[in-house]
This record gives C-alpha cells, structure tokens and sequence, in this order.
C-alpha cells in the first residue's frame, strides 16, 4: 500500500490528535501513526492538569529549573484554545474547576507573588491570598500553608477522553488514522518524506514527529541525533465522597497535585519519578514516590490522610536538558517537524495550531523560535 497525503503525523498522543484535527481544519490531507493503539502510553496516563498559572519550577528529582516566567504567554494562548475547542470537540473531558497553588515557607510566598506578578504581565488572573483567606476559600487546607494563588482558568482535561475526542473529530473531519503502524523508515527524496511502516508507505511533503518518548528514534531514521531522555513519572489515586475537592490544588515549590475526577477519585501527580523507562513495558512504580506523595496529602490537605489508596500507575513523557518544551522545523531535515517536552498536555492544543502555521509556510500566533528543535541537535565528530 502507498498513500500520498499533504502531512503524515507520527504518534497518536494529545499532540498528535491536537495537530491532526489542527491540520485537517486548516485543509490538509492528514494521515496518522501510531506505534500501538492512540492514548496508550504518556498521554492517556498523565494526570491531565491544565497548567495556566505557573506551577513549580522542579518535578521531585529534577535537575534543571523550568523558565516558568517564559511560558506564560504559551500558557494564555492554549488556555482560549482549550475554551475553542471545547465548543467544536464533543467529549473533550474539560473542567475548568480553578486552582490553588499553595506555600508553605517564607521562600515560597516569595515565589508567589512573583509568580503573581508575572501572571498578570501576560493576562493570566490570579490572585494572592493569606493562608487564613485560603483556608476561608478550602477547609480542607491545613496549617502549614502560609498563602496561596487562585487561578479560574486552571483545572484538567480527562485524560482518557482529552485525546482520543481529538482524533475522533479530526477523523470525523477527514484525517485518517492507522494504529499498531510503527514507522520504521523515514527517507527524504526530493522534497517529500517516505515513511515507511509495515502495513504501507506514506509520501507526504510535511511530517510531524510528536511520538513522545519516542520523538528522538523517528528523528534518528531521519539522520537527526536529537538530545531528548525518555523518563517515568508516577501518578496515584485516592477513594473519596462526590465533591470532596472541587477545585485543583497544587504546590509552587513541590511536585504536588491533587483534584477530584469525573469517577470520584482523587488523583495525585507532581513528576514524582516511576522506575526506568522501558521502550515496550509500563515502567515499575517506586514505592518512595508513593510515599512521599502521599506525606504531601498529608501535610496539605490533612483531612483527606486517611483516604484508601485506589491504585498507582505510571506514564512516560519526554525530557529535553533545560526542561522546556521542543517544537519547530529541523534545519538539517526540511519538512520534518518535532513537538513535545515540558507541559505537553496542556500545550497540545497550542502546538497543532503552531504546527499547522509551520507546515503551510505561515507565522504562527506565538513566537516558539526559544524552543526550536536545532538547540537539541547531537552533532556527529568523525
């Protein structure tokens, strides 16, 4: 089988169906990929934050601080494009609850309130309260917390239903998708890529590499080394009573999360680190990750200690040495695009529309020249 379309898509995540539906709206012939079957590996196991105010700068082991103050902008643009596509996407799973971000040293209530500032420079609404005013807003807030930042625009997208209502609407409008299609070629001739799979070949002038953890392997078939590092975060889950906590809570200076979904549950996130990232296996959950979650739970939200552990799972995502997102063309690779990295689920809308400017020739809304892929290019010394 050959097929010739206008863009292939690689990987069948949030970002992909996000481009894809991006792509297929701006009149593009799209066909997508998928090593296995869509939403299965980071995507649909992440915890499905919608980060728009700024979060912490470190997941717990992290090494590099995130540029927070730099994102803000990106942050407002894909927050309306959540709202735009919650009208045209049916079951998208979105639930803008609002958000606490909550301190509980003197340095972190420092961190606030330049955060605070921040925020309002790019047209993010927050607000700072005391810890006796947030505690006013949630009981359920314990002691320790010293102050907190109120977000509305904040809140999560379900994660199992937030990229698979993409790629339903992105079909519906006219892409194709084709799952346990791993690329295993990827050869430039002329100006078009071949792709090559092992149920086809597709040739398509533009592909998009936004396979994830598996983002530097397609763009090594391409002749790109890219300096990308594939790692597994842990998420959890706790019993709760309907609308125990119907807002999101986060920590501005510790990977902590916590909001209530759709089925009841309390889901926990905040980067903790899962075991090794395996290329085929889920990687194994880390017992000090659970612990040391769970004591945050604990510590902020006292009342909620005592909570059943429902489940712990992990989810693969993609790192980059500075901890800030990828997206842009490849300079030794015309045609070939990559998007991923930091926030990917909450810039998965932002990055189609981007994506969709780029493969026309046009200049997207938002300057993402800072993230540009060709920062993460390995070059060869023979």
């Amino acid at each position: 089988m050959r097929s010739e379309v206008d863009v292939v898509v690689i990987g069948a995540g949030i970002v992909g169906a996000a481009t894809a539906l991006a792509l297929t709206r701006a009149g593009s012939r799209v066909a997508v990929l998928d090593r296995t079957l869509p939403n299965t590996a980071g995507s649909g196991t992440t915890a499905g934050n919608l980060h728009i105010q700024t979060i912490h700068t470190r997941r717990p082991g992290q090494g590099t601080a995130v540029d927070v103050e730099q994102l803000l902008p990106l942050q407002k643009s894909t927050s309306s494009l959540w709202n735009t596509l919650d009208e045209t996407v049916p079951g998208l799973g979105l639930n803008r609850c609002g958000g606490f971000m909550v301190a509980e040293t003197e340095e972190q209530v420092h961190a606030l309130i330049a955060k605070h500032r921040w925020e309002r420079a790019a047209g993010i609404p927050t607000e700072v309260l005391s810890g006796d005013e947030a505690r006013q807003a949630l009981p359920l807030l314990g002691p320790s917390v010293q102050a907190a930042t109120w977000c509305p625009w904040d809140g999560f997208a379900e994660p199992d239903l937030a990229g698979p209502a993409l790629l339903r609407q992105a079909v519906a409008e006219g892409a194709s998708v084709h799952p346990s299609t791993p690329v295993t070629g990827l050869a430039r001739d002329g100006d078009v890529w071949t792709v090559s799979t092992n149920g086809g070949t597709w040739i398509a002038p533009v592909v998009m590499d936004v396979a994830g953890p598996w983002m530097a392997p397609i763009a090594a078939m391409a002749g790109v080394s890219l300096d990308l590092v594939p790692t597994s975060l842990q998420m959890h889950s706790l019993d709760a009573a309907p609308l125990t906590l119907e807002v999101l809570v986060q920590h501005v200076g510790e990977g902590m999360s916590i909001k209530q979904d759709r089925t009841g549950r309390l889901v926990l996130g905040g980067g903790w680190p899962a075991g090794a990232f395996h290329d085929s296996e889920t990687a194994p959950s880390r017992s000090d990750s659970t612990t040391g979650n769970l004591e945050q739970v604990r510590r902020l939200l006292p009342a909620l200690a005592r909570n059943a552990l429902l489940d712990t799972w992990t989810g693969p995502v993609v790192t980059t040495p500075d901890e800030m997102p990828v997206i842009g063309e490849l300079a030794a690779a015309p045609g070939l695009f990559v998007a991923g990295g930091t926030y990917s689920f909450t810039f998965a809308p932002l990055w189609g529309q981007v994506l969709s400017a780029l493969a026309r020739g046009t200049e997207p809304e938002v300057d993402v020249s800072a993230f540009s892929p060709d920062r993460l290019v390995r070059l060869h010394t023979h």
